[in-house]
């Protein structure tokens, strides 16, 4: 049951600029690996992650691929605009992306008094001019529409004008070298606007030799989008608005899961959020007796009926799937995962270390308890380096 005086300062610690990786190690497996067991650590590297998991387990990667989602134009008066291109408006992100004409984005924009209603932003690029037109100012962003007269798809127009958007909290511009380090290995699915973190310190020959050990991987897809970086500012955490991103889970990898579902690690927060999230989904559908719901509410985990197993909501999608000859379930969550919640699907998470005050960090909390401050006061009295570029840990419950 969840807490309801839990506050933001409940997950606070003291973080120094100096802590946070400003840029990842050139060998992304030689990270320190923080093992914490039933309140014990260990500290050792991550390429020798393989010694300290379960046995035979099945680790559930997401293999987005971060957008070059930073789009800088110039004004005739000299003005600079920055459009960041969140997540496509009333389109999936491969229809946008491939779209050869014009596409219309939900985005944030930088020097937005110098961009009016009535401007339209020209950039020449991919051998075409494209062309940025305000739609519509809302509570969190911006509408945006593009269009260009090449035919060329949005997708190479970001290629080749779009910037990396790094987290915030480096503060520092984006490098050459950002284009290959802040993308995992694995990285397939376009769409996202930050990197599922916690798989940057794999490399392929690890992946390889997990599999050679006895491990399985599966893969799905969670759009990881810029409010992952959103702090909470509600003094209340149940008072925070949890972001919303879209997931995309396959036949195959659901199938995965029913087979091993009693020996699932999780690589980073946005697959275990994914997991739980098709849990839930399968209850609300199912109690709803309403097969066309595709959205996990922020407070559903909470309120919903769970008698079921994690097997039988996985294999009630399954099902779903089968019986209407579907091969992915594609949905949105604003799952609010915060201590007193009760998890469905894992057995150990893999993940890195977060910001202060943060809802990936009431995760860690909620997996972990209050050990969370021993795993982060031995992260800091060690040398580990913190948030996207920094060190990993292994956490079992």
């Amino acid at each position: 049951m969840v807490q309801n005086n839990l506050k933001a300062s409940d997950f606070d610690y003291n973080l120094a600029d100096d802590r946070i990786a400003k840029y990842p190690l050139s060998n992304r497996n030689e990270s320190k690996l923080l093992h914490y067991q039933n309140g014990d650590i260990q500290s050792d590297v991550f390429k020798n992650l393989d010694q300290h998991l379960p046995d035979k387990s099945l680790l559930v990667f997401n293999d987005t691929k971060v957008l070059a989602a930073r789009l800088y134009f110039k004004k005739k008066t000299g003005a600079k605009i920055e459009i960041f291109c969140l997540e496509p408006h009333e389109s999936t992100a491969e229809q946008a992306l491939g779209s050869t004409e014009t596409c219309t984005w939900q985005c944030l924009v930088g020097n937005l008094k110098r961009f009016k209603a009535d401007d339209i932003l020209e950039l020449e690029i991919a051998g075409t001019t494209l062309r940025a037109k305000w739609i519509e100012k809302r509570s969190n962003d911006i509408l945006v529409q593009f269009d260009w007269d090449y035919n060329v798809d949005f997708s190479s127009i970001l290629l080749e004008a779009g910037e990396v958007p790094l987290p915030p909290y480096l503060n520092r511009s984006t490098e050459e070298t950002d284009i290959d380090s802040y993308q995992t290995v694995y990285a397939k699915t376009e769409g996202a606007v930050a990197a599922p973190t916690a798989g940057l310190h794999f490399l392929d020959s690890q992946l390889t030799d997990l599999q050679s050990k006895g491990h399985e991987l599966a893969y799905l897809t969670l759009y990881v989008g810029a409010g992952t970086f959103r702090p909470v500012k509600a003094e209340k955490l149940l008072d925070h608005e949890m972001h919303s991103e879209r997931i995309v889970i396959s036949y195959k990898a659901i199938e995965q899961l029913i087979t091993h579902h009693e020996s699932i690690v999780t690589v980073g927060t946005t697959s275990l959020r994914s997991l739980e999230s098709l849990y839930w989904l399968a209850c609300n559908m199912y109690q709803k007796q309403n097969d066309s719901i595709r959205f996990v509410g922020q407070e559903d985990a909470y309120q919903l009926n769970q008698e079921w197993t994690y097997k039988e909501a996985c294999e009630y999608i399954l099902d779903y799937l089968k019986t209407n000859s579907l091969s992915v379930i594609d949905f949105h969550s604003a799952l609010f995962i915060m201590p007193g919640y009760q998890f469905k699907s894992i057995k150990a998470i893999i993940t890195n270390f977060h910001q202060p005050k943060s809802t990936l960090l009431s995760l860690v909390s909620a997996w972990i308890g209050d050990d969370w401050r021993k795993v982060y006061d031995y992260a800091m009295n060690n040398d580990y380096r913190f948030l996207s570029y920094g060190d990993s840990s292994l956490l079992i419950r």
